[in-house]
């Protein structure tokens, strides 16, 4: 057994979450940050561009989430769980599985996305120059979606031997050269040519082809945990149906999450624009949770996996344990501070009295309560890098019943933005209660061993639900 997956098993689990989580929550920093400098220097050039980019926004968003946190989170679990099991041979050939799932799901996404994106950005309010922009930038982002899915899935074969390390590399690498080379391909800064919006996508690619090329590169190397033929092996099912199996339910409650919110804003949209406002400012705060939680869910997944493949199934549960408390106690810190002093998250965004007012409100009521989100999605984490996301995607599904069921009744009724909040603060509660019985109760995955079957088990078999 490698030394890296020695560690994974028996190596202190505070101090090893710790080492593992630092290089992940740098990573979303960093990604964050790109998003955010890109769009002020395509600011730069005009509301109608800029406009056009807000319109592509949530849908590269959700190619995002299903690559990384959706289907990244399968193959992260398949090799996590087979690498644990003594199966190297076999975690290698997820591997090439990975990429073909990858290379397949990244052409189907540019299939559907450039002929129905132009309706779809038109549906959304896009007209004259913002629909245009719009269309330009996602034929270039979009079309190249390949990358993207490419990106990821190796990013999460990665993470699944428990290296968190590269991909954080790569990523603040990628940053260092894509923050100067996007405005200088959108503006034709030197030798660069003056491409407009076009340029900032084409920055986008080149990162994602550049760190797509450098994971292949460490994965076929053959220095590091797996060892993957150079030439392409004959694939088969079974591995394909175990990250699919887990991947796709984990889109469904990736998914889930944005939808709550996207529909929640046209429910508080019914008391004005101002109301608007104030709960998409206030729920930026929301959105900022997902990428700390993220920084320390990965490796819980990759240690949970791994420790269930190898039958350490207490040391499995304690690391989803450990995990849930220190992510519920860090995000409930957040929260608590939000409300309590929510004029501080607000102000960077704006002054506007009525934003102000609605922004407070909906921290006030919300906020203490971000710390059951935080312990659930972190359990989430945990069911991913066990296989068994079940228990998972249902309480997102509750979480998104009980949150818009709450809010469509209170805007029928005219009960005010208030108790729509409250009805939000009701799904996280929901979502994080649900995720904690099923953790508690053994439903999320077992407590103890199944017996060992006489016969050598198939690839991934201790993945079954």
């Amino acid at each position: 057994m490698d030394n890296r997956t020695r560690r994974l098993l028996e190596a202190p689990l505070v101090p090893t979450l710790a080492r593992m989580a630092g290089p992940n929550v740098v990573v979303m920093v960093v990604q964050t940050s790109i998003g955010l400098i890109e769009t002020y220097f395509v600011a730069k050039l005009g509301t109608d561009v800029l406009a056009g980019m807000a319109l592509v926004f949530p849908v590269v968003m959700l190619v995002q989430m299903l690559s990384a946190g959706g289907m990244g989170g399968g193959i992260q679990s398949a090799v996590a769980r087979t690498l644990g099991a003594g199966r190297t041979t076999e975690a290698s050939l997820v591997a090439w599985h990975a990429a073909a799932i990858g290379l397949g799901l990244g052409l189907l996404t540019s299939l559907l996305a450039l002929p129905l994106g132009p309706h779809l950005y038109a549906a959304m309010g896009g007209t004259g120059g913002s629909l245009q922009a719009a269309t330009a930038y996602a034929n270039v982002v979009l079309g190249g979606a390949v990358l993207i899915w490419l990106f990821n899935a190796l990013a999460a074969v990665i993470r699944g031997t428990g290296n968190m390390a590269l991909p954080a590399g790569v990523t603040c690498a990628g940053a260092i050269v894509l923050i100067p080379l996007s405005p200088a391909l959108i503006f034709g800064w030197g030798p660069f040519p003056r491409l407009g919006v076009v340029g900032g996508g084409v920055a986008v690619a080149a990162y994602y082809a550049a760190g797509t090329a450098v994971f292949a590169a460490s994965i076929w190397s053959g220095r590091g945990v797996l060892h993957p033929s150079r030439r392409l092996p004959r694939l088969t099912w079974a591995p394909s149906r175990e990250i699919l199996r887990v991947g796709l339910l984990s889109g469904i409650a990736s998914v889930t999450s944005n939808v709550t919110v996207i529909a929640a804003t046209g429910f508080v949209g019914t008391a004005g624009p101002a109301a608007v406002a104030g709960y998409g400012t206030g729920a930026r705060l929301e959105y900022l949770l997902v990428p700390l939680v993220f920084g320390l869910g990965s490796p819980i997944a990759a240690i949970v996996g791994t420790a269930l493949g190898a039958g350490l199934h207490a040391r499995a549960r304690q690391a989803a344990l450990t995990g849930a408390i220190v992510a519920g106690l860090l995000t409930e810190a957040i929260g608590l501070a939000a409300a309590m002093y929510p004029e501080a998250w607000l102000g960077l965004f704006g002054g506007d009295p009525a934003m102000m007012a609605t922004g407070s409100s909906y921290l006030r009521i919300v906020g203490p309560f971000y710390g059951f989100f935080g312990a659930g999605l972190a359990l989430y984490f945990a069911a991913q890098g066990a296989g068994r996301v079940g228990w998972p995607l249902t309480a997102s599904i509750l979480r998104m019943g009980v949150a818009l069921g709450g809010a469509w009744v209170a805007a029928i009724f005219g009960l005010g933005p208030a108790w729509m909040f409250a009805a939000l603060a009701a799904g996280l509660v929901t979502m994080g209660l649900v995720n904690a019985t099923a953790f508690a109760t053994g439903r999320m995955f077992l407590t103890q061993a199944a017996p060992k079957p006489a016969v050598a088990p198939q690839i991934l078999t201790t993945a079954v639900e």
